[in-house]
């Protein structure tokens, strides 16, 4: 019998402060609204604040989606489960990934937060965004060394033109 490894599944989830990466332009308009909104003889001031409640309302659920956001790197597969009203999850096969990317905007890098980008050769998941993690992470060699365990592990090589 082949000598199997086995390794512990790890469970991540976007940091909160991601949310502010990704919805401070709405915040700051929702922040304005509800202060002009607020002053007397404002004209439109209930339309502002209409707005602000609507815009709040979308801001929440916003936050709410990144906080039910779980990424799962088990010993052969990678999984990512997203939505509130209807949750999916998305599979891709250890074995099948072939390159990562590490990305961070200017608001990540204030923050300490990255982006990593998996591509792989699946058909359903070729391209998955790991985002909001701590820059600190180093997911991206754990989930190598699994990767290269599976593809040895199943045979496969890759074959590339140089």
């Amino acid at each position: 019998m082949q000598n199997q490894k086995i390794y512990r599944e790890i469970s991540l989830r976007p940091k909160t402060t991601q949310f502010l990466v990704d919805e401070l332009p709405l915040l700051t308009v929702c922040i304005i609204s509800i202060i002009y909104g607020g002053m007397k003889d404002a004209p439109l001031a209930p339309v502002a604040i209409l707005f602000a409640v609507l815009l709040s309302l979308y801001l929440t659920y916003r936050f709410i989606y990144l906080k039910r956001i779980r990424y799962h790197v088990g010993s052969e597969q990678l999984t990512a489960e997203q939505g509130v009203f209807q949750r999916s999850i998305g599979y891709i096969e250890l074995y099948r990934v072939v390159d990562f990317h590490e990305h961070q905007t200017l608001l990540q890098q204030i923050f300490g937060l990255k982006t990593i980008t998996v591509l792989s050769m699946d058909r359903t998941t070729p391209k998955l965004e790991l985002i909001g993690l701590p820059k600190q992470n180093h997911i991206v060699n754990i989930i190598r060394e699994r990767v290269e365990y599976n593809k040895q592990r199943k045979g496969i090589y890759e074959i590339t033109n140089h």
